[in-house]
Formats: structure tokens, sequence, C-alpha cells
């Protein structure tokens, strides 16, 4: 039951710097970042990355992103539809050109270099959701913005990761599954599902657990589509939060949504959640840190910028006014578990080597801190209207 004294550790932690930190006005996300890496390895070494832990992230961000779509205005993602494509597809070639530029300029071979760019080409909207749920602009033009954008930026990391891992990884991620045909092909057909899932099987579930003779019949439904929908995403090569969104938007369209919302929320939020914001802080460790300061430096700085110019260029072209289109770019910036993940697949396929790993994975962590810190301002100056 050791498993038990660290969630017990990471709750009370996570707790305190999270009431501190709203205190001070500094978004509680940050001080959950934080307590990952002083109680990680990188410091205490009190909890290192478990399978636990792992599991429980896992949930924390599946949970995190059925929230936003549940508490999403349909209306507005559809209205801001084409921004979103604009936004994410500048998001990622302009990140894609300056961090290539960044590898060669510290020594990296090209493909090293590519595979860089690739890492901090995704974005991870989990964290930002968390800030803008914090500052009630989720349902504002650039929250709209920002969600559609991160679901086409995801598609976008996983096709060219998808095609560097099977054209240039040695590991063992590029001889097996089934061809790019096929996952591209699985993947259209699970974007058309969708559709189907929104209109009829969402709200047929809804209605069963309305009939079901047990406490939050509805929520356990829309729990059963929601990891369902996870499962299935990731199993064909997407990432399960593009799943649990669209799981939280089929639910959005139904009449149990406040009852689901209410039910989960607490759940997520007082376990899952903080679990998840405390993993990624501990990832971070210092071993080599002096050694590469100067390329963690330069690549941190390179990530932040790349991607605020590149969505927010995206959203200034789609009339967004300048302080909107600052929000999207900062609401884009962060990178959290999508580059981990994906820097976890190419150090496992060989595509990048242990030399650079450490020093990538503290930029990355670096610019999932800040983020926040950026989003926060731009949401000051930013208006929010529902239009």
């Amino acid at each position: 039951m050791g498993f038990l004294g660290i969630l017990v550790l990471i709750l009370i932690a996570t707790t305190i710097v999270g009431h501190y930190s709203s205190r001070i006005g500094v978004p509680a996300v940050i001080g959950q970042l934080l307590i990952g890496i002083v109680l990680g390895p990188a410091i205490l070494n009190w909890v290192k990355p478990t399978e636990f832990i792992h599991v429980f992230s896992e949930m924390g961000v599946i949970i995190l992103m059925f929230i936003a779509g549940i508490e999403s205005d349909m209306q507005l993602l559809k209205k801001y539809l084409k921004p979103s494509f604009l936004v994410a597809i500048l998001g990622v070639i302009v990140p894609v050109v300056l961090t290539y530029g960044v590898g060669m300029m510290f020594h990296m071979n090209a493909v090293e270099s590519l595979f860089l760019s690739v890492i901090f080409a995704a974005t991870s909207v989990s964290i930002s959701v968390a800030v803008l749920k914090e500052l009630n602009v989720l349902n504002g033009k650039a929250g709209a913005t920002i969600l559609g954008s991160a679901v086409v930026d995801d598609i976008l990391a996983v096709v060219i990761l998808s095609v560097m891992v099977s054209l240039l990884g040695g590991g063992q991620t590029s001889s097996s599954g089934p061809s790019l045909v096929i996952t591209f092909a699985e993947q259209i057909i699970y974007f058309v599902a969708i559709y189907f899932v929104v209109k009829f099987v969402a709200p047929y579930m809804a209605k069963i657990g309305e009939k079901l003779f047990i406490p939050v019949g509805p929520t356990i439904m829309a729990m059963i589509l929601c990891f369902g929908m996870a499962y299935i995403a990731d199993l064909i090569g997407l990432s399960s939060v593009v799943g649990a969104f669209f799981a939280g938007i089929a639910i959005s369209q139904t009449k149990v949504r406040d009852e689901v919302d209410r039910s989960i929320e607490p759940i997520g939020y007082a376990i899952f959640i903080p679990v998840f914001f405390v993993s990624i802080g501990l990832n971070m460790t210092l071993n080599g840190i002096q050694h590469d300061l100067w390329f963690i430096v330069v690549l941190t700085i390179v990530a932040i910028i790349s991607k605020l110019f590149g969505a927010g260029l995206g959203a200034k072209i789609s009339n967004f006014s300048l302080s909107e289109s600052y929000m999207v770019g900062a609401g884009m910036v962060s990178r959290g578990e999508m580059a981990l993940i994906i820097a976890q697949i190419g150090y496992q396929s060989k595509l990048i080597s242990s030399d650079y790993y450490s020093a990538i994975i503290a930029a990355v962590i670096l610019t999932t801190l800040i983020a926040p810190f950026l989003l926060k301002h731009a949401a000051k100056g930013s208006p929010q209207d529902l239009n």
C-alpha cells in the first residue's frame, strides 16, 4: 500500500501550493508542476515516475480534456473552425523550421534536428485548458480557437511522428503495427464516426443512464463513452486526449450534460488531475544540466517564441485583434505531456541520442512552466466575448 502514502503526499503538497499560488495570483497549475520538480528526482527524490503515477496521470489528463469537451460551446467551436486550422498549421510550421535550426546550430545531425522540431511542434492544450478554466475564459473566442487548434495540432504531430518513426526509426516501434496508409485510414474513419457518436450514440447512452436503478447512472455511461473513445483513439495512433475531448463534446449535446459535469469535476480535481500535473515535473532531472545549459536556454526561448508567433500569426490572419492573437499564441505554447511522449518514442526508436535527451526534457518542462504565465498575462489584456 506504499502508493497510498505517495498519493497522500502529492495531494497534500498540491493542495497547499495550489491554494497559495492562487492567493498570490499565480495559476495553481504552476504550483502543481513545481511540486513535481521538488518532490521528484530533480531535488528531493521522494516521488519517482512509477507505473502508478503514470496510470493516475493518464486518467487525469483524460478526465481534464473530457471536462473541457463538456464545457465547450459547440457553436463557438464550429464558428472558429477555420481560424483553428490556420492557427494549428502555422503553429506547427514555424516551430518546426526554427527548432530544426537550433538543432543544427548545436551540432545535432539532420535526423536528430528534424525529430527535435517534431517534439516542439506539438501542443499540450491540457495545461492551457486548466488555466483558461481558472481564469473563466475557456468559452471565449480565443478559448474556442485554442481548443480547436489543439485537436488539429495533435493530428498533425501524430502524422509527422508516424512518418518519421516508420521511415527513419531504428527501434521496435518502426517495425511493428499496421502500415501508415491503414493507420491514416483508421484515423479518418474515427473522425467520421465522431459525428455518429455525437448524433446517436451519446444521446442513447444518456437515456440508458437515466433509466439505471443505480446512483449517478448518466455519469457512469458518460465515463464509459469517455474511456472507450480515448482507448480507441490511442489504439489507432491518435492521442487519447483527442478521444476524451470529443466524448465530452458528445455528452455536452445531451440533457445530462450538467449532471455529468457536476459529478466528474470533483473526481478529476480531487485526485487524478493534480497527479497529472505533478507527473510532468517528475520527468525533470538535473543530470548534465550544466553541460547543456546554453542548449536548454536557447531551445526554450525558441520553442516559446516560435509557437507564440506561429499560432498568433494564424489568429491575426484570421482577423483576430492583436490582444486576441497574443492570447491564442500563448494558449498554444505549452508542450507538456505531448512533447514528453513524442520525445520518449523518438528515444526508443533511436531518432534522438541520449546526449540530448535530458536537455530536451528540461526544455519541454521549462516551456510548460512558462506557458501559464504567458496565458494569464495575455488574458488580462484580451476582451472576452462569446460571439
